[in-house]
């Protein structure tokens, strides 16, 4: 896809012109067929992110990940020689789900040396390889060096895990995920080892909750009550704009400024605020992480907030000023519902003073995302009214149109592909 360049002063929305100005169709969040063919188009295609290496610390470190966007369960690896590798979760012989615990359908992790079948007990090393069949005489002519693990694309860029699920990859990781997000490389996303995970199944198509991140128009009105009165008053009636909108290939990137909670005025905080130094923003007390790479805060803001960078189709790295970081992945399950996910890192508390201060921090956050989630189902059902056809956007929400246009973009493509394919007889 086109990398755009960065934008002159002005309004952002029309220095993208390839995205327009009118009004936006909504049709790809409620229409089932348009459903089916982005799974193909775009998850089928795009490098998903499936979790960080931490999740596989050691050798025969694995957890599988449940992906009914592309009708499939993998599990992920770390390999005898220290790698990470990613393999379909099905057994070569009857096509028995390979690993999982109690309930099939519910995702696990452990360690092991091997993997076994729990149906009739065929054996995989760590590099997908069958090793053991019981009975292996009862087979005819059985060469179990072509009945190995079924391999999914996997490569890690700065600790992040990322699969394909084409049969060969358009780009690799690092070309697909382009210069704006590269230029991250050199965060400490090691030291980040203090982990809060949340998830929520959303009756709402996957783009509308990635909408709702994408500006922060929203932020004065949907959120006046999770602060104390007097700052909502003054932020409803200021408004909010962030400094900084920009799109490079597939992603996006909002950047705003911040405030310095402990500056704010007494009535402007919560009390829980001022006892556990921390809030929304992180704790008071920031990390020295040292020097921070050039691909933070862009606007060069100050105090900074946060930067929020987008990656196509379904994955968020938020970080903020203060020194941590999290992420959003939103999964398909269905034209109008899906899974979403958060994960907040923090560098590992010394003190329980520290860890309470991150714990408020990832509760804060929760709160926030539950507000955004709370108006989805009332969006989804009236979009699906189809009582109106399109909706206007202003300037800062120019990532929201974006979004809706890239995907738009990758569905046209792959139809256009699979009817040349098909001219051609492939």
């Amino acid at each position: 896809m086109a990398r755009f360049p960065k934008p002159p002063e002005g309004s952002w929305t029309e220095h993208y012109p390839q995205l327009g100005t009118g009004p936006v169709s909504y049709e790809d969040s409620i229409d089932p067929e348009f459903y089916e063919l982005e799974r193909k188009a775009v998850f089928r295609r795009a490098w998903l992110n499936v979790g960080r290496v931490e999740q596989v610390p050691r050798k025969g470190s694995y957890f599988t990940k449940e992906m009914k966007v592309v009708n499939t369960s993998i599990i992920v690896v770390r390999t005898t020689s220290g790698g990470v590798k990613a393999y379909h979760n099905i057994c070569r012989h009857r096509g028995n789900k390979l690993v999982w615990n109690d309930m099939p359908l519910e995702e696990t992790s452990g360690v092991c040396r091997q993997f076994t079948c729990k149906y009739h007990a065929w054996r995989y090393d760590l590099d997908g390889n069958l090793t053991f069949v019981q009975q292996e005489g009862e087979f005819f002519d059985l060469d179990k060096s072509r009945y190995g693990l079924v391999p999914v694309h996997c490569e890690v860029w700065e600790g992040f895990i990322f699969v394909n699920f084409a049969p060969e990859p358009e780009q690799s990781l690092r070309e697909f995920l382009g210069p704006m997000i590269t230029n991250l490389e050199g965060y400490p996303f090691d030291r980040m080892t203090s982990r809060f995970h949340y998830r929520s199944e959303v009756k709402a198509n996957w783009k509308l909750y990635m909408d709702a991140f994408q500006e922060f128009y929203h932020a004065p009105v949907l959120h006046a009550n999770q602060s104390p009165t007097a700052y909502s008053k003054a932020a409803a009636q200021a408004g909010f704009e962030a400094p900084h909108y920009q799109i490079d290939g597939p992603h996006r990137l909002v950047s705003t400024s911040g405030v310095r909670a402990w500056e704010m005025a007494d009535e402007m905080r919560k009390p829980i605020e001022d006892i556990c130094q921390s809030g929304l923003f992180g704790p008071w007390d920031k990390p020295d992480l040292g020097e921070m790479p050039a691909g933070l805060n862009p606007a060069k803001c100050d105090p900074w907030g946060l930067d929020s960078f987008q990656l196509f189709p379904n994955f968020v790295i938020l970080f903020w000023g203060q020194g941590w970081y999290l992420t959003y992945h939103y999964w398909p399950t269905s034209h109008n519902t899906h899974i979403f996910e958060g994960t907040v890192y923090f560098p590992q508390p010394r003190t329980p003073r520290e860890r309470i201060a991150q714990e408020l921090a990832a509760v804060s956050f929760k709160e926030y995302g539950l507000q955004d989630a709370n108006t989805l189902e009332a969006t989804q059902s009236m979009v699906e009214s189809r009582v109106l056809d399109d909706f206007v956007l202003c300037d800062q929400e120019v990532l929201i149109r974006h979004l809706h246009t890239e995907t738009a973009a990758w569905v046209d493509d792959y139809r256009r592909k699979t009817q040349q394919q098909v001219k051609e007889g492939v």
